[in-house]
């Protein structure tokens, strides 16, 4: 398919404006759940989800998973999920986003089923079939679509491939989006008296340890279409942001980026390095050993390769024929790429196992804490603005089941909010400003026809956080002179957003999606610089304090952008614990 078209001037530029009661932005796993909530609630409210991609394979389970990584089960509380979330996240996260969570998880997962995705049983019948203490296995190839299927049979407007790119505002107050068509061209413009922002996470700050220059550049284990715009289009507003120096690094399957949940969990082989040790029993038994926190199996295969027991492995030469297929099907449900992968190389998984690597960075609330600083409503601090699911903050471990659970809260919330709310006033200035800012690089390319590509921008803005702020090549590992670099040239980077050019619809977009991403990099440099200490190693590991400062940091660091200074504020909020019992202990 041909990329459209740039409109040659603003004059030539067709609008199309759009009021409704709810804009739900982002139509993924959380945007689809809110959209449903919201619909189900009150069937006689306008709904209206913008999607940049399409619907039906949107967000991040556009590939499917093998499995749901939290779901309450019949034997265990809330109170035990709070534990253990808890004591996965280093003892930091909202105890109250948590319990309001944790009391809707099923909710979702059972309804899913409902409506025709595959849910393991064990053998009895009786139970889902689980794989971990928190975890049910899929079959989830085709859940997206299902998901998908179900919010259009509510009866919600549904707008595809539409980029958002800022929020409409009225003062400090959100009433809708702006934003444009990839395949039209025309400027979409959707009023709305609560708006709901389900965008996901940030991938591509970072560059992959696969970058070799060719496509690969985009060779992730998160969705490489989720780069942050939810945050930035926040932070260009004001709104206060949480945690996001408390980064996902993953360890995964290495050139594929596969999840090794699926094996080490799904299959219990045990991780090892080159000498054949099994690192987490022997290496790291002080924390946890098998049931060490998530940061700790990311900073594992990291840290052998650096003390020179590297290449690291997923022990799979133990398992059956019978298991090395099952494990086969799992990622045919996630990562059927690296099916193909294993199948090229006519890999004998029972004499070669596989390897393992860490990922690049992500900013991802669904798995860690950064995010929209929010309310148990899930209430931004810019009014008529609710986030949910990867793009909320405060709430780590939510995984698929969480931030479908924080749709449905955050809908809840907003059907409350519109009943006695009005249409906001929209500023015609503030349009046509927008408009230039947004169709500036398409402009350029036709008027200069030189400049600087999205690509190019991209692979800057990556190689110089994997360098200097804490990127798999330097091992996760920054200290302060390093992330100073960092923030004088990302500096130097947003200046140079005045050389942008696109030549068509879809390189605008890339254009846009290289300004988010720098907006995003910019915060998460200043939260990586607060934190003078180091709480989550291979997360966040800082070189020049190597400890953890329970005295100084045992709270949230949050950020708050002054769109009229264009500096970013630091400061901090206490920590409140709910549950009781040892915080670093499931």
């Amino acid at each position: 398919m041909s990329r459209a078209k740039m409109p040659s001037s603003l004059e030539k530029i067709e609008e199309v404006r759009i009021d409704t009661d709810i804009l739900i932005i982002g139509a993924g796993n959380a945007g689809c759940f809110a959209a449903i909530e919201a619909k189900r609630l009150n069937p006689d409210l306008q709904v209206t989800l913008m999607e940049k991609a399409h619907i039906d394979r949107s967000g991040c389970l556009a590939g499917g998973m093998d499995a749901i990584n939290t779901y309450i089960k019949k034997d265990r509380t809330i109170e035990d999920f709070v534990r253990w979330s808890r004591s996965q996240a280093g003892g930091l996260l909202r105890e109250d986003l948590t319990i309001s969570m944790a009391e809707v998880l099923n909710k979702p997962i059972e309804e899913w089923e409902e409506w025709g995705m595959p849910i393991k049983y064990e053998a009895d019948g009786d139970e889902y079939k689980t794989r971990g203490k928190w975890d049910i296995t899929i079959s989830g190839s085709e859940m997206k679509v299902i998901l998908a299927e179900k919010t259009r049979e509510t009866g919600c407007e549904i707008i595809n491939r539409v980029v958002a790119t800022n929020y409409l505002m009225e003062g400090n107050k959100v009433i809708g989006a702006i934003g444009f068509g990839v395949r039209d061209g025309k400027v979409y413009v959707i009023r709305a008296k609560a708006t709901i922002i389900a965008t996901g996470g940030a991938a591509g700050l970072y560059k992959p340890y696969q970058n070799d220059g060719n496509d690969s550049h985009h060779q992730l284990w998160y969705a490489p279409f989720n780069v942050g715009t939810g945050f930035a289009i926040g932070i260009r507003q004001g709104a206060e942001m949480t945690t996001f120096e408390m980064r996902w690094c993953a360890t995964r399957t290495k050139d594929f980026n596969g999840p090794i949940d699926t094996i080490s969990v799904g299959y219990k082989t045990p991780m090892i390095n080159c000498k054949g040790e099994q690192i987490l029993k022997t290496r790291y038994a002080h924390l946890g050993g098998d049931a060490a926190p998530r940061y700790i199996r990311a900073n594992l295969p990291m840290d052998e390769w650096r003390e020179g027991r590297g290449p690291c492995y997923v022990d799979t030469t133990h398992m059956t024929p019978d298991q090395i297929h099952d494990m086969k099907y799992d990622y045919l449900n996630e990562r059927p790429s690296y099916v193909l992968f294993l199948a090229s190389r006519a890999q004998d998984l029972n004499k070669e196992p596989i390897e393992i690597y860490g990922s690049d960075p992500y900013i991802v609330g669904g798995h860690t804490a950064s995010g929209y600083w929010v309310d148990v409503k899930r209430a931004t601090t810019l009014p008529g603005l609710y986030a949910c699911g990867d793009v909320a903050g405060g709430t780590p471990n939510k995984f698929v089941g969480g931030c479908a659970a924080e749709g449905i809260l955050s809908a809840r919330a907003a059907v409350e909010y519109v009943a006695d709310i009005q249409q906001g006033i929209i500023n015609e200035e503030q349009i046509l400003i927008e408009k230039e800012r947004i169709f500036a690089p398409g402009f350029r390319h036709i008027s200069v026809g030189d400049g600087v590509k999205p690509r190019e921008m991209e692979e800057r803005l990556q190689r110089l956080m994997d360098e200097y702020a804490g990127g798999v090549h330097q091992f996760f590992r920054m200290n302060k002179e390093g992330l100073e670099y960092a923030l004088r040239n990302l500096k130097i980077l947003k200046d140079q957003v005045k050389y942008l050019i696109a030549s068509d619809l879809h390189e605008l977009m890339d254009a846009h999606e290289v300004i988010d991403r720098l907006d995003v990099a910019q915060v998460l440099v200043h939260h990586l610089m607060f934190r003078e200490e180091t709480r989550w190693p291979g997360w966040q590991s800082r070189a020049d304090f190597p400890e953890k400062n329970d005295q100084k940091y045992d709270c949230f660091v949050n950020s708050r952008y002054n769109p009229e200074t264009k500096e970013v504020e630091m400061f901090t909020r206490p920590y409140e614990q709910i549950i009781s019992g040892d915080r670093l202990k499931a």
